[in-house]
């Protein structure tokens, strides 16, 4: 379901200004602010991008909302959309799918986070379990979409790129100064827009991708030069755990990018609790990511301001606690 994607068909400045005003009628800017405590630990000037502050804890709301708007104004809603998630692109494209007023089936895992199933039954979700992991999942919901003949929304696709974008638009804006951000890489779609809003912009900042050590297909991807497949074992990333890339994120990540950061579950569960400690925010494993990344290279940081995307906070309360608890 993946659609061809080349640096250069990014979305423009445009095209993100125009998202811009389609987000803000769910929802203000999110803030970014120079928390001391995290700056401190981190031995220089940090920023805190909070898109933990969107209606759905995390930043996909802004792709579902652009996607749908794109189907709208080229008359194309459909009769039903099925999708598949680990929670954040779930909720997202139910919150996009009830105000458009078109059925959605989402497809998680089996042993998914049981707050984030809790969230998408909330917006009008139809939930199915299926399979071990997300690949699996996202290939039923394919299946089903096909035999239902309802539109399958992917994980990666131009128009949700469209409203992803506004976030780093927004960072990069109202902090002109960064010169590196870390973004956690799922599949794709905020360290592409990342790129794009620097690219729109002519911003000079450096962008580090974030990945899982224990789900390394965009790292192993990346340096192959083509779409290898890797397992998954991580605990606490739910939001990285991708068996498979995608070929067209990798079209934009690999000239995109500045370099690659591997984090263990380990050192997102120390970053996980630095941000509580730090900002008494809730982070879940993705969204702490960027931060462990960023302590991974805190002695090459010195002098420089460094940005960070709190990228989602939907953590169930018992391994929230569990990490807490285990410093």
């Amino acid at each position: 379901m993946s659609t061809a994607l080349h640096p250069t068909g990014l979305p423009s400045l445009a095209d993100i200004e125009a998202a811009a005003e389609v987000v803000y009628r769910a929802f203000p800017a999110t803030p970014q602010y120079q928390w001391g405590l995290l700056s401190e630990r981190l031995g220089t000037a940090c920023w805190l991008k909070h898109e933990n502050h969107t209606p759905v804890g995390a930043f996909k709301i802004r792709g579902g909302l652009t996607y749908f708007d794109q189907l709208a104004r080229r008359g194309e809603l459909p009769h039903e959309v099925i999708s598949a998630t680990r929670g954040n692109h779930g909720q997202s494209i139910g919150w996009a799918a009830r105000a458009h007023g078109v059925p959605c089936t989402i497809v998680v895992p089996h042993g998914n986070s049981t707050e984030k199933n809790a969230a998408m039954r909330c917006l009008g979700v139809n939930l199915i379990e299926h399979g071990d992991d997300f690949q699996a999942a996202r290939e039923h919901a394919i299946a089903l979409a096909q035999t239902r003949g309802a539109h399958m929304v992917p994980s990666f696709h131009p128009d949700l790129l469209r409203g992803v974008s506004t976030y780093w638009w927004e960072f990069l804006r109202a902090v002109p100064t960064l010169d590196v951000v870390y973004v956690p890489i799922g599949q794709g779609s905020g360290a592409c827009s990342a790129i794009a809003a620097k690219q729109a912009l002519g911003h000079p900042v450096r962008i580090v991708g974030v990945v899982s050590a224990h789900a390394t297909t965009y790292a192993d991807s990346l340096a192959a030069g083509r779409v290898v497949e890797a397992p998954v074992s991580t605990v606490l990333a739910d939001g990285m755990a991708c068996r498979v890339a995608d070929a067209a994120a990798l079209a934009v990540l690999a000239p995109g990018l500045d370099h690659l950061v591997q984090v263990t579950d380990a050192e997102v569960a120390q970053a996980m609790r630095a941000l509580f400690t730090d900002t008494h925010n809730v982070a879940e494993g993705a969204g702490a990511a960027a931060l462990a990344a960023a302590l991974q290279e805190r002695s090459t940081l010195r002098g420089q301001t460094a940005g960070l995307a709190l990228s989602g906070g939907n953590v169930d309360a018992g391994v929230m606690a569990g990490v807490l608890g285990s410093a």
